[in-house]
């Protein structure tokens, strides 16, 4: 059995009083493992007051929730979470300034989602995905060349802005056929995005955030209307021109709400589990030196990809609401309540994992896990993801090796979000590969 140590740390701590204790806490949601097992262990459904959330952390009832999504309305629970306290204000301004508010069509219920969802997988089949391999991997060289080029020089490298972020914007861009975009602003667009469901922003960032989206929105309008004209082969084009099964069109509200949520979801997560990859390169010697052995086994690599995923998933937290009264994990939840679903929390459960808090590549149930979600809202971009992540995986491993951090874990900063676990920086050293 291969089995890793944890490096973001793992004895429960005991101590840790729930009726304190919140999700809302930035101190919490950067080191929360501690936090989900007080949870588990403790109330597995409890009611955060300060979010005002009921907080599902047992795998056993994370898994129930996805599977029933008449019981628990993802519709109304991202509805309630989005902009969460200044919501009017926040679509006044989209509608005035950022040419419409156009409500996410792949955050809805059945049977409206069921339409929108079979138009979204076909941009992502099994051989569509396979074909992107050598394109996806002239961009992953590419970057880790310029990488390697300035740690020769003695310079510090920031993973996460000088792999990760740019990685995933490059591909993401390329399938939709944005042909000229700067990456710096869909960065900054992502983040104004997530910072919609991450339930941390004041008025004022929630200001700044809307006007950030206005800009992604019509730069997206204008790229819509010219697929109206010129068709191409890519993404959008695709969306603009699907006929459903019931042989009509997508709106254009929908259509703007697709290709929005395509590029934010198609960078933002995507690159977090490349942050994450590089953190566990860096803090993982053995580990890595069996990656670089193994660099060239398919089986071995898809292995690490799923446990890296279940390990350190980048989304950690979504939100439901209940539709009716309903009881869960033995607590009784009212009709309206919003709930927020910790897929971290159950990737992390003993009961379903066995020593969830090391890298175990040999663990036997490794595709339960719900990193990607289950059940018909299970992420629609995970094929494209896992691709990513197992191709830079591959280069990483091969061309560099002794990467290490330059600060101590504990420095590092995250993003303030109980949706997602994203590192703000990651300043890494590592040496070039002897050809």
């Amino acid at each position: 059995m291969s089995e890793v140590a944890e490096p973001f740390t793992s004895c429960p701590a005991r101590e840790i009083d729930l009726g304190r204790a919140s999700l809302a806490d930035p101190l919490i949601q950067a080191h929360p493992f501690e936090f989900y097992w007080a949870l588990r262990h403790r109330d597995p459904v409890h009611y955060d007051e300060r979010l005002g959330m009921w907080l599902v952390s047992r795998y056993e009832d994370v898994v129930a929730v996805l599977r029933d999504p008449e019981t628990f309305s993802d519709k109304l629970g991202y509805e309630a979470q989005y902009a969460s306290g200044y919501f009017e204000e926040f679509k006044a301004i989209l509608e005035r300034e950022g040419g419409g508010f156009f409500p996410d069509a792949i955050k809805s219920d059945p049977p409206y989602h069921t339409r929108v969802r079979k138009l979204l997988e076909k941009a992502f089949t099994a051989h569509r995905v396979r074909s992107l391999e050598p394109g996806i991997t002239r961009v992953i060289v590419e970057l880790i060349e310029a990488m390697a080029e300035r740690a020769a020089r003695g310079e510090a490298v920031d993973g996460v802005r000088e792999f990760a972020i740019p990685l995933t914007i490059r591909v993401i861009c390329e399938q939709l056929g944005i042909a000229h975009y700067n990456a710096e602003k869909i960065s900054r667009w992502s983040e104004a995005v997530t910072a919609q469901i991450g339930r941390m922003q004041d008025r004022e960032q929630m200001i700044e955030n809307a006007r950030q989206i206005c800009e992604l929105q019509h730069f997206l309008i204008a790229e819509i209307r010219d697929r109206q004209q010129h068709p191409k082969e890519d993404m959008i084009s695709d969306l603009v021109h699907a006929v459903t099964e019931d042989g009509s069109r997508l709106t254009f509200e929908e259509t703007v709400s697709l290709v929005r949520a395509l590029i934010i979801a198609g960078n933002d997560t995507t690159a977090t589990a490349l942050g994450n990859l590089l953190f566990v390169l860096a803090n993982q010697p053995e580990l890595a030196a069996r990656l670089a052995a193994n660099a060239a086994d398919d089986r071995f690599l898809t292995r690490f990809v799923e446990e890296l995923l279940r390990y350190l998933p980048p989304v950690h937290g979504l939100a439901k609401m209940t539709t009716r009264e309903t009881e869960l994990g033995g607590a009784r939840l009212p009709k309206h309540a919003h709930v927020l679903v910790l897929y971290a929390s159950a990737n992390d459960d003993e009961t379903h994992f066995r020593c969830p808090r090391r890298f175990d590549l040999e663990r036997e149930n490794l595709g339960t896990h719900v990193a990607f979600g289950v059940g018909i809202h299970r992420c629609v971009g995970a094929p494209l993801a896992r691709l990513e992540i197992k191709l830079a995986t591959r280069e990483l491993v091969s061309r560099l090796a002794d990467f290490k951090l330059l600060v101590e874990p504990g420095e590092i900063r995250f993003k303030p979000t109980v949706a997602t676990h994203t590192m703000e920086s990651l300043p890494i050293t590592f040496r070039r590969r002897a050809a």
